[in-house]
């Protein structure tokens, strides 16, 4: 099944079943398919937890390239992934692919082990997006990392302003026409509101919702502007229940959608119908989902989680960059490229929306790179 285009014939998505994850290895494999005309098939991988996950993904991780095939065999045995061998080999088999014309695509540590296992006993190559801890980028024919993650400044590393993500520019009306048909605006001022969740640097309760969203609420009823809410599987439950209570009885709310209780993906819809795009600090993937779609963020800050961990980030910060001064290092940098703004009242009472760059895809730069590298 040559492609005639350069690339892969043939690419394979393994996913953990993280939202997130999946998004960024979708949005680099559909530009692959329409760059070349590779197809794309996705794969989920077991759950390996606790201290097997320690030993198995991360400790012997490292040593899977250099691993015999009879070793890769035992590997995937004991991580329960014999099945998920067998589904490549019927895939390669369906599509009449050689080995050396597949791509494995993995996002995240959980599937980075499975990737490397899958390429070397397969003679396939390999792609990890974010930087995998233990294993790290190396090991893998691409590895594509974000730029906050400090990469190393090596051939097969792509370093990357933010997250590569399923933003489609070219399917945002359509998006766009289909979220309105579900949830139907009645005003040209439409205001987007994503609000990610709970993680190990940030916290978004009630009280943060009272004392933040509810002045957008106020503002886009006072302004005329319909306003579509989403929130993702990290909103803690009482953020939830404050959002639900303050869009009650607000008919210019068209749309709150509690990623708790539907799995519709709305960002893309959203991204295209609206003008103006309010964000929270904690979820980079929406961040640069957004950015990509062409909008000029307003970033909302979030309650940030104290303790030991918030005093080493901030000591450590010169030296090594973790947690939220990492983050920090990537939203000045959109600031700098002029699509990001901190969130301030002026934003409420300005009557525009906020325009952001043109032609910002890192996962279409990142499928170009994968196909010029792809015969090296």
């Amino acid at each position: 099944m040559k492609n005639m285009k350069g690339g892969p014939g043939l690419v394979v998505i393994l996913s953990d079943g993280i939202r997130g994850h999946l998004f960024q290895s979708r949005g680099i494999a559909g530009w692959l398919a329409q760059e070349t005309g590779t197809i794309v098939e996705e794969l989920e991988v077991p759950k390996v937890s606790g201290f097997r996950k320690l030993c198995l993904l991360k400790l012997k991780g490292r040593h899977l390239p250099s691993m015999d095939k009879k070793s890769l065999e035992d590997w995937l045995a004991k991580t329960g992934a014999t099945q998920l061998m067998e589904q490549c080999q019927t895939l390669l088999t369906r599509h009449r692919a050689e080995p050396h014309e597949v791509l494995f695509i993995s996002a995240g540590s959980g599937t980075a082990a499975f990737n490397l296992a899958l390429s070397s006993y397969l003679a396939a190559k390999s792609c990890a997006l974010m930087t995998p801890s233990f294993i790290g980028s190396n090991p893998f024919d691409f590895a594509i990392v974000p730029l906050h993650d400090r990469p190393k400044d090596i051939q097969n590393v792509l370093p990357t302003l933010g997250a590569p993500n399923s933003i489609f520019p070219e399917k945002l009306k359509q998006a766009a026409e289909e979220l309105a048909t579900l949830y139907p605006q009645e005003s040209q001022d439409r205001w987007a509101l994503l609000i990610g969740g709970d993680d190990g640097n940030y916290r978004i309760s009630g009280r943060w919702v009272e004392e933040n969203v509810k002045p957008i609420v106020s503002a886009s009823a006072a302004k005329g502007a319909d306003l579509y809410i989403t929130t993702s599987r990290r909103t803690a439950q009482d953020a939830e229940d404050a959002l639900v209570h303050m869009a009650a009885n607000q008919p210019h709310v068209k749309m709150l959608l509690l990623a708790s209780q539907n799995p519709l993906n709305p960002v893309p819809g959203m991204m295209g119908l609206c003008n103006r795009v309010f964000c929270t600090e904690d979820s980079v993937s929406m961040v640069s989902e957004a950015i990509t779609a062409g909008h000029r963020v307003i970033l909302m800050g979030v309650e940030h989680r104290k303790g030991i961990k918030g005093i080493l980030q901030q000591v450590a910060s010169p030296f090594y960059l973790w947690g939220i001064p990492r983050f920090n290092t990537l939203f000045d940098a959109f600031k700098k490229k002029g699509c990001l703004v901190e969130y301030s009242p002026q934003f409420l009472e300005s009557g525009e929306g906020l325009k952001g760059i043109k032609d910002f895809n890192e996962a279409r730069r990142a499928a170009l790179w994968i196909i010029e590298r792809w015969k090296e």
